[in-house]
């Protein structure tokens, strides 16, 4: 896959677990929600892997050890290995260990998962910014990481002590709604310091890096629901994405996204895995997919047809994207967006 501009979703003559090597799954909001199993997954992913598909799951959250999260997909019914589980935390220690000495000492603002991934590294996680350390990263902590722990790395930061960030995703999914993630605690120390840390993250290609020298995919498919991290990582990383509306997008933010936030393909969920993708085919002054043909006006997408809903979301995302070219797309989809019942 090249970086040009996409202008339609791209079709599959093949189940994509047959088309791509290994799986890069996002896991909030792809494979769980809350804790629980979302609808399909375990008996997709369970095909999909009898099938010859590697899976890996990436994840942006620090807060875990991979063996932890190993755990939590056992129990679901998928049952994982620590090494088939890649995070930020993991991302960011392989990039503070390329610039400081092999030992050195680390200040860690966050939880198990980063000082884990910190001593696989051969480097040794402290506590105060009067530890003498020659780095700060700053992780996700969980709701309960006192505040102190903020000032600690302002300190350090604001003596000249590289800092560096896991990931700055300003929320994050919880049990009980959307809570403030990592990028909203990064910025308190921004605020603080005035400084801006190197960060490893999705969407951003340490991330990438880390699960390619992971999982030695050759034809990976990135799996996930949010725009701004899953789908931009896989346009940065140049490879092929899937987008699942299980999570955060829905077809309106699908429908309005710019060139980096486009996915290669669109399903529901995890079964997607499993089969092939409908093409999208150029259509008279639209597009077709499926039984619906798009096409884009001066003010608004219109559709006409009948069929699966996604086809509709298909072939609308084709229309507008055409229209938008290389600019995100400003054309009023919510009337053809409420037909499919999206």
């Amino acid at each position: 896959m090249s970086r040009s501009v996409r202008t339609r979703p791209e079709g599959s003559g093949q189940a994509l677990s047959e088309a791509y090597d290994t799986a890069l799954l996002d896991l909030d909001g792809v494979v769980y929600a809350g804790g629980a199993a979302i609808v399909h997954a375990v008996e997709s992913l369970a095909a999909a892997r009898a099938g010859g598909m590697r899976l890996a799951y990436v994840t942006n959250n620090a807060l875990r050890t991979p063996d932890t999260v190993a755990g939590h997909l056992t129990e679901l019914g998928i049952p994982t290995g620590a090494e088939e589980v890649i995070t930020s935390a993991q991302a960011v220690a392989r990039l503070i260990s390329e610039q400081v000495p092999a030992g050195a000492r680390v200040l860690v603002i966050g939880g198990e998962g980063l000082r884990v991934a910190l001593r696989e590294r051969g480097l040794v996680p402290v506590e105060s910014a009067d530890d003498d350390p020659v780095a700060v990263v700053q992780g996700y902590g969980g709701p309960d990481l006192p505040w102190g722990r903020f000032a600690e790395a302002s300190y350090a930061v604001a003596r000249g002590v590289p800092w560096f960030a896991s990931n700055t995703d300003l929320t994050i999914p919880s049990g009980r709604g959307i809570a403030p993630g990592n990028g909203a605690a990064v910025e308190v120390v921004r605020i603080a310091t005035g400084a801006e840390p190197q960060v490893a993250g999705k969407p951003l290609p340490p991330m990438h890096r880390e699960t390619i020298l992971r999982t030695g995919a050759e034809r990976p498919l990135v799996v996930g629901d949010r725009l701004d991290t899953d789908i931009e990582g896989a346009f940065n990383g140049e490879v092929d994405s899937l987008l699942v509306l299980t999570g955060v997008t829905d077809g309106a933010r699908l429908l309005a996204a710019p060139p980096q936030h486009r996915p290669t393909f669109v399903d529901a969920d995890l079964r997607g895995l499993l089969t092939g993708q409908p093409e999208v085919t150029p259509a008279g002054d639209g597009f077709r997919c499926g039984g619906w043909t798009a096409t884009a006006g001066e003010e608004r997408v219109e559709l006409d047809g009948d069929g699966e809903a996604l086809d509709g979301l298909r072939a609308l995302c084709a229309a507008a994207w055409t229209a938008a070219g290389e600019g995100s797309c400003a054309l009023d989809g919510g009337k053809a967006l409420a037909r499919l019942g999206l």
